[in-house]
């Protein structure tokens, strides 16, 4: 993997991106903290989790450099009920190489952009672990505010992790109805 360069492509994803995906996020899975899950989804359960976002018109996106996927974002409703269909939870997961790169930030830029043209008007971040100054750096640049942390709430790789919310308003956020845009 190479540094980024001015040939990086964020798109939307496709199927053929599925083992890339599934590749970064089983890293992540076993490696990291900023996921909870502690078995890794094989590619079916990420290709459903992937096609139940598209199915409610969300992005799924890809970060590309010369034909190989960098990383991935994407959006889904904070919660399944609808009253939180205008309220989005993003997330960002990248190759190892990729980190620290400017890829993630470029990714949530992109997503935000698109959540926003699609009408949502509140973006959540819901990261794993008070010291994942990464992600909260890029969330932080990116306009989200801290909201709040939930304490000691999981418990991976033998020890307590936090969670760390942040929130960033979309479009014009509550001050006006979404269903009147």
């Amino acid at each position: 993997m190479t540094q980024p360069s001015e040939g990086l492509r964020i798109r939307p994803s496709t199927e053929h991106d599925l083992p890339s995906i599934q590749a970064i996020y089983e890293n992540a899975v076993l490696h990291g903290t900023g996921t909870f899950e502690t078995e890794v989804p094989d590619l079916a359960e990420i290709g459903r989790r992937r096609q139940e976002v598209l199915s409610r018109s969300l992005p799924w996106l890809v970060a590309e450099l010369d034909g190989q996927v960098l990383g991935y974002a994407y959006a889904n409703y904070f919660r399944p009920r609808m009253a939180y269909r205008f309220c989005l939870e993003d997330s960002i997961y990248l190759h190892p190489e990729s980190q620290g790169k400017g890829v993630g930030r470029l990714l949530l830029a992109e997503l935000i952009a698109r959540c926003e043209a699609a009408g949502a008007r509140q973006m959540l971040a819901v990261i794993g672990d008070s010291e994942n100054a990464g992600s909260i750096g890029v969330h932080s640049a990116l306009g989200f505010e801290h909201t709040g942390v939930l304490r000691n709430s999981g418990w991976k790789f033998g020890r307590w992790l936090d969670v760390v919310l942040m929130q960033r308003q979309l479009g014009a956020g509550a001050e006006t109805s979404p269903e009147q845009a």
